[in-house]
């Protein structure tokens, strides 16, 4: 009952202030380009750079396969599927658990904190913001995102601490 609590604190101020509305929008629909283009501008970058974008694109692509498996195994209705709720966007009615936006953005950026620190703050900024623009928009529960930064997070970790002793592509 908290979850929803914290939920409808906050989703209850969508549709009340346009500006912070197209924000969240905006966030929550496009910031993946954002991502995006820090991974290739480090691609291309230097040695180092592509290696760390590497890790990132792996985490990424470890947190969808975890997403995929855990979604066959467990629903969680989102919360415009069970209460009346603020809806600004179109959202599939798959499960609320986990947020996949949230998983992709915190695995990137933990994955770039965890060797270039300022960048890496910056964009783990934006994964928090992230989350929070899913929860304004009515897509996702609190409990969801946060459950989801961890996962991506962790994911991130144990890459960045493993793949080096897997392929020596990975080392650093």
């Amino acid at each position: 009952m908290m979850d929803y609590k914290v939920f409808r604190t906050i989703n209850r101020l969508a549709g009340r202030f346009s500006l912070l509305d197209m924000l969240m929008i905006f966030i929550s629909n496009r910031i993946r380009y954002v991502f995006t283009s820090v991974l290739i501008f480090m691609w291309f970058r230097n040695h180092l750079q592509r290696k760390v974008a590497l890790y990132a694109i792996t985490s990424a692509a470890i947190t969808v396969f975890i997403n995929t498996v855990i979604k066959c195994f467990y629903f969680k209705p989102r919360p415009f599927v069970k209460r009346r709720v603020g809806i600004l966007i179109p959202s599939k009615t798959d499960s609320s658990f986990l947020s996949k936006h949230t998983l992709l953005t915190f695995a990137v950026s933990t994955s770039i904190l965890l060797y270039k620190r300022s960048l890496g703050l910056f964009m783990w900024g934006l994964s928090f913001l992230t989350g929070f623009s899913r929860i304004w928009v009515g897509h996702h529960y609190p409990s969801d995102i946060i459950r989801s930064a961890f996962i991506g997070s962790l994911t991130s970790i144990v890459i960045s601490k493993t793949a080096r002793f897997f392929h020596p592509f990975f080392r650093l």
